[in-house]
């Protein structure tokens, strides 16, 4: 079995707002061994979180050895205030309080450092986020200070202008990636990023009722358009279905999004899918540690 290289423990596939509220008084250890017993029984043994603001991730991280997983996470993601990222983070105004984040981050024992550069998708309008993100230079400054700081970055990122500075400044591994234009999909095949597409929390959508199935349809068929030219290209790609997302539960999500990447890439194409997805599990593996 694949890994989960993209989590959020914090959230349960249902309702976020719920599931946050068992953890204000303290990470509850009660639907945190409920994940993790579903990661199990899914035969999943490798866990990357994408972090959270009230210390659930690394309360999983300390118990997860339990269950035969190995952990890993960011503690929490960080956001620049008055953009999209406060459900999973801290913020920073200016350079100094970024690179405080960064700091604290490594002294509560991340094992990389999660940052938001964009917005997210609104589902019931193509092509449509809902913000623009952060600019290319306020980007490449928060990926190269947590380089400097021997941190690897993993970045939240849709939309061609944010994705495309952070290829370019040397981002680690790109969480997302919706709508890309084609010189951006060149640029991520030909660099070291890893990119890591969350189909599922799309493709989990149709049918549903919440959003129209035409535009979601719309998304997934342009997400998956843009996952086999990059695969086509060489790329590299990894495996997470962003677990806890709304209809994405853990354990049955990142087999949904497996068979959503099999199909995006297309038939015939599972072996050499197995093997990329296999040689970027295991980077991550080695080098997004403490």
């Amino acid at each position: 079995m694949f890994g989960e290289c993209h989590a959020h423990i914090i959230m349960d596939g249902k309702n976020y707002k719920a599931a946050v509220s068992l953890h204000r008084n303290g990470p509850a250890e009660g639907p945190i061994r409920q994940h993790l017993e579903a990661w199990q029984q899914a035969g999943v043994t490798f866990v990357r979180d994408g972090g959270d603001a009230l210390g659930v991730s690394a309360r999983a991280r300390e118990l997860a050895p339990e269950y035969g997983i190995d952990y890993r996470t960011p503690v929490f993601a960080i956001h620049k205030k008055g953009h999209y990222g406060g459900i999973v983070g801290h913020a920073f105004e200016d350079r100094k309080e970024y690179r405080e984040l960064v700091e604290r981050a490594k002294r509560e024992g991340a094992d990389f450092i999660k940052i938001m550069i964009s917005g997210i998708m609104e589902f019931d309008q193509f092509g449509v986020l809902n913000e623009e993100g952060l600019s290319g230079e306020e980007i490449r400054e928060m990926i190269e200070t947590a380089h400097h700081m021997g941190m690897k970055v993993m970045a939240h990122g849709n939309g061609d202008g944010p994705v495309r500075a952070a290829i370019e400044a040397g981002l680690d591994t790109l969480e997302h990636g919706n709508y890309l234009e084609q010189d951006t999909l060149d640029l991520l095949a030909e660099s070291h990023t890893i990119w890591i597409p969350t189909l599922a929390p799309t493709g989990n959508l149709l049918g549903c009722g919440r959003y129209p199935d035409g535009q979601v349809e719309q998304i997934l068929r342009r997400q998956m358009n843009c996952v086999r030219y990059v695969f086509e290209k060489g790329g590299r790609l990894g495996l997470g279905s962003d677990a806890g997302a709304y209809l994405v539960p853990h354990g049955q999500g990142i087999l949904d999004e497996y068979a959503w990447m099999k199909q995006a890439v297309g038939p015939g194409n599972t072996a050499e899918l197995d093997e990329r997805l296999r040689a970027s599990e295991e980077w991550i593996k080695k080098e997004m540690k403490r």
